[in-house]
């Protein structure tokens, strides 16, 4: 019981880390266009995080059930992969890089997995048919998505912002910027509404999972009676972690993330409001999409690029691509480091 605990803090601190480390995923247009100030910016993605969060739950079910074997998955396997996923968010935030949270908790949890299976790799699955004919697993819900959603970000940033601009070509750039800083309000909302949808209900996965191994592997068996709630034969997602996450990851977005902010919404293009409404508008469809089939994308991944494709409509030379390169790295880090260190951190749990 107690390291259940443990497990739901680490759960609750990577959510908080989560929603100020990816603010910027939310704001950092509608700050850098000057349409909001940073302040009510924050305020408005934190509710909007707050109400996508309560959306639904399958990509909850995805991390919790559809990544690696639950059989080999114990509580010292939850705490590695959080810990691990911890250590890369504030890692990157103190760089300032926009990594992916959500890739960090998968990677920590295949490698925690690992660790925990001594090295059998048939803990992870790589691609699985359930019980309902849905495709699930590392493959069609990670890997795949992961590569095909920055393209989509791009090339659906692109394509919006040019068709934004044959349909606005007649009007003056006052004009513009009068209509789009306030359709930006909305696209920015939109984008808080999504990012709650996809990114809050990875740790509900991460907690039902480790809810889930304590009342198979008897942890709950002696529980007061007030606490039975804890215990679920079956993997489900209870109200009670939907809502303390969706609360916890809206603190988190409240906090900010002024580091990321700076590069995602001034450092990497220079954005008006019209730009901006692209960005936001094809990123949240995107991910908003994604969280509708329980695909956890990185939503971090998405509006970067999408933020690319809508700069390099102007001018291909507008994206500084060099720092494009530093975020690049970053995204491929992320599943190996952070998979070596929820290998490590379980061995090193073994040993207490």
């Amino acid at each position: 019981m107690t390291l259940f605990l443990l497990v739901l803090l680490a759960a609750l601190v990577f959510e908080y880390i989560n929603g100020f480390h990816d603010t910027a995923n939310a704001i950092a247009t509608v700050v850098s266009t000057k349409v909001l100030t940073p302040r009510w910016a924050i305020a408005w993605a934190a509710v909007f995080n707050l109400i996508g969060a309560l959306m639904g739950t399958a990509v909850a079910t995805t991390i919790g059930k559809g990544l690696v074997d639950t059989q080999y998955v114990t509580m010292a396997t939850v705490m590695g992969a959080l810990l691990s996923a911890i250590i890369w968010g504030v890692f990157t935030w103190w760089l300032g890089l926009p990594s992916s949270s959500s890739h960090a908790l998968v990677g920590g949890l295949c490698g925690a997995a690992l660790g925990t299976a001594r090295g059998d790799w048939h803990v992870l699955h790589w691609s699985i048919v359930d019980s309902h004919g849905a495709h699930t697993g590392l493959w069609p819900k990670i890997v795949m998505p992961m590569v095909v959603s920055p393209l989509l970000g791009f090339f659906g940033g692109a394509l919006l912002m040019l068709l934004l601009t044959l349909i606005l070509q007649k009007l003056t750039p006052r004009m513009v910027n009068l209509i789009f800083g306030k359709a930006q309000l909305v696209s920015a909302g939109f984008m808080g509404f999504s990012h709650g949808s996809n990114d809050a209900q990875k740790t509900m996965g991460i907690i039902a999972l480790a809810l889930y191994t304590g009342t198979s592997q008897g942890a709950f068996k002696d529980l007061p009676e007030w606490a039975g709630f804890l215990r679920t034969p079956q993997f489900t997602v209870p109200y009670w972690v939907m809502l303390t996450c969706a609360l916890t990851m809206a603190a988190g977005t409240a906090a900010g993330g002024w580091r990321i902010i700076r590069t995602m919404g001034h450092k990497m293009v220079k954005l008006q409001p019209v730009h901006g409404f692209a960005a936001e508008t094809t990123a949240a469809l995107i991910i908003y999409g994604a969280s509708t089939y329980g695909v956890p994308v990185s939503t971090t991944h998405v509006i970067a690029t999408s933020i690319m494709g809508v700069g390099a409509t102007k001018r291909f030379s507008a994206v500084k691509w060099g720092l494009v390169g530093r975020i690049v790295w970053a995204w491929v880090l992320t599943l190996p480091v952070t998979g070596l260190l929820g290998y490590l951190l379980v061995q090193a749990l073994r040993s207490f």
